[in-house]
């Protein structure tokens, strides 16, 4: 392991009641990082820091600490502290006391403690409270007594899960920086654990961006916001649109109906992508020789720094676009993009792709259920083949008791003129559908297949 690497996961595997977790999670945190776990609600971050805490044992992998493995290791046996969202204060002691605490329990001599202590409660801009209850705090005060108290020994990690997330907006953003400028003065690794964007943005020098257990990117902040390198990281980190796209060319990709050059190179000639462009990132201009398209205004809203515009582009799309100057509802308006501002990614997949059973001539059994469809002449009953959907084939009922399969939305995304929805069946599969019907994250579906809409072919094919 290089020097500069104070933690090391490899390969960390977890499961609950045979749901998994954490799946196959590595990654590595430079001495004096602050690295930030990113991800929405039971992505697996936190219980990933609960592992690397000790709380919890993984199923597989190992956590390297400075080289060594302390997978097996108690929690109160490692050089970590951590900082919860609950402060878990102790409500008989004062500040001073609680912040001391650990200091008394390694029968520290009480100059040392005091001298500490103090030191700490001057970082947290806490000097004048050592005497005051707990109780008496505000949150804020109280998240900088947790964190004092985490501090004062001096981990070698800090662990801060969600530390902020009970604390007002303007709090929490006093916080922030509050953080910052303690990380910076004490130079220990701070691993951190929110689904906050901004907050990760803010306070990171790297950030890891989890989903579903699984780790989608790790980077700065700008590559993980300018760089996206799929739809997910792309939708959950800021603002975007989304659009399907074709690569023409080294430097041409063509979405929306309209072709533009791009920075991109690499990805073949003539293939399907997925295109990011960020609202801030598209232009307008009065000038007719620099306009790629033009579109309608339909809304413009006030967000405080900026404007917030939806227009309609001339070839049917619907793009966000925040600028610092507004153009009146119904404005005909003549837009750019530049070419680096336009972020090609590889498409995760193109159709759904799911294992067929041959029941007969005319029928398959996909996902537990019969489906009618054309099937090769030289396959048997009980021959295993592969059936091909294309995401548009796959019809979304009302109810989950009017469709062959029952399911639930999982994940949407808007791509200009459609949406591109992630549907969690019953028994734990995923289909993708696009769909010009409005649905929501959570809503019960019943899922059929329109007719002719599973092509078959060989599994090895």
């Amino acid at each position: 392991m290089a020097g500069d690497y104070i933690i090391d996961i490899q390969h960390l595997s977890k499961s609950f009641g045979g749901v998994k977790v954490l799946d196959d999670i590595n990654f590595y945190v430079r001495r004096g990082e602050f690295i930030t776990l990113l991800g929405p609600s039971g992505c697996g971050k936190t219980t990933l820091l609960r592992q690397i805490a000790g709380f919890i044992n993984p199923d597989e992998g190992r956590i390297l600490l400075e080289g060594k493995d302390i997978s097996s290791i108690p929690p109160y046996e490692r050089p970590l502290n951590t900082v919860f969202q609950r402060y878990a204060l102790f409500p008989h002691l004062d500040v001073f006391d609680n912040i001391a605490f650990g200091l008394k329990l390694q029968k520290l001599p009480a100059k040392e403690i005091e001298v500490r202590v103090k030191k700490m409660l001057k970082m947290v801009s806490m000097t004048d409270y050592e005497d005051r209850s707990v109780d008496s705090l505000s949150g804020g005060q109280q998240q900088r007594v947790a964190i004092a108290r985490a501090l004062v020994n001096y981990p070698k990690v800090l662990l801060l899960d969600e530390p902020l997330a009970a604390l007002d907006l303007k709090m929490r953003k006093d916080m922030q920086l509050e953080l910052k400028e303690i990380h910076r003065k004490m130079g220990i690794t701070f691993i951190y654990v929110t689904h906050d964007q901004e907050e990760a943005l803010t306070l990171s020098d790297t950030i890891v961006v989890m989903n579903e257990g699984k780790i989608q990117q790790i980077g700065s902040p700008i590559d993980i916001y300018n760089e996206p390198v799929n739809c997910f990281v792309a939708d959950f980190i800021g603002e975007s649109n989304i659009l399907k796209g074709r690569m023409l060319r080294d430097r041409r990709v063509a979405f929306i109906k309209h072709e533009f050059d791009c920075v991109d190179e690499g990805f073949g000639e003539d293939v399907p992508v997925d295109v990011v462009v960020r609202p801030e990132d598209i232009y307008f201009t009065t000038d007719p020789a620099k306009c790629q398209f033009k579109a309608k205004v339909n809304s413009c809203i006030f967000k405080g720094v900026h404007y917030e515009m939806w227009v309609d582009t001339d070839t049917g799309y619907e793009l966000m676009i925040q600028d610092y100057d507004p153009y009146a509802v119904g404005t005909e308006v003549m837009l750019y993009i530049d070419p680096d501002d336009i972020q090609v990614m590889h498409k995760e997949r193109t159709r759904n792709v799911l294992d067929a059973e041959v029941v007969d001539g005319n029928h398959v059994r996909i996902l537990g259920a019969e489906w009618e469809c054309e099937v090769p002449a030289d396959a048997s009953a009980g021959d295993i083949l592969k059936a091909e959907i294309p995401f548009d084939k796959i019809e979304l009922l009302d109810h989950q008791e009017d469709g062959k399969l029952a399911g639930e939305v999982h994940f949407l995304l808007y791509m200009g003129n459609h949406y591109h929805l992630t549907i969690l069946t019953d028994d734990g599969d995923h289909l993708w559908v696009d769909t010009n019907d409005i649905w929501d994250k959570g809503d019960l579906v019943g899922i059929d297949i329109a007719p002719g809409g599973i092509k078959l072919r060989k599994a090895d094919d």
